[in-house]
């Protein structure tokens, strides 16, 4: 399993949000770095969004949901046109879930399980 996984749901549909895209960043010398990209599946998660074996170091990263590519599919106008999640990892091979519960006009997160 991925270090770090999300899950993404639509709380006003009361549903995942599915085919929205998420980029996963590393700050790196005070730059974000690109570490990979993909797009919610049917059940708003991303599914090997790193490899598995791949173990991140010690660091702040960001993970980017692109929501105005969502709420334009799903024909509804957002006020947020991206999510930006910024958390710190202290190293090691803990496993990471960044969840996001969203929707036109609002959204939340937690380090979840």
């Amino acid at each position: 399993m991925s270090q770090i996984t999300t899950h993404v749901l639509d709380t006003t549909r009361g549903q995942p949000a599915r085919n929205l895209p998420i980029t996963l960043f590393a700050q790196v010398e005070g730059k974000w770095q690109v570490l990979a990209s993909g797009i919610t599946n049917l059940d708003g998660r991303i599914g090997g969004l790193l490899a598995d074996d791949k173990v991140l170091d010690a660091g702040v990263y960001r993970m980017h949901f692109d929501t105005s590519t969502y709420f334009e599919a799903n024909k509804e106008k957002g006020f947020y046109p991206y999510v930006d999640i910024v958390f710190e990892l202290d190293g090691g091979k803990s496993h990471y879930h960044i969840p996001l519960l969203l929707t036109a006009f609002g959204y939340s997160t937690y380090r979840g399980s």
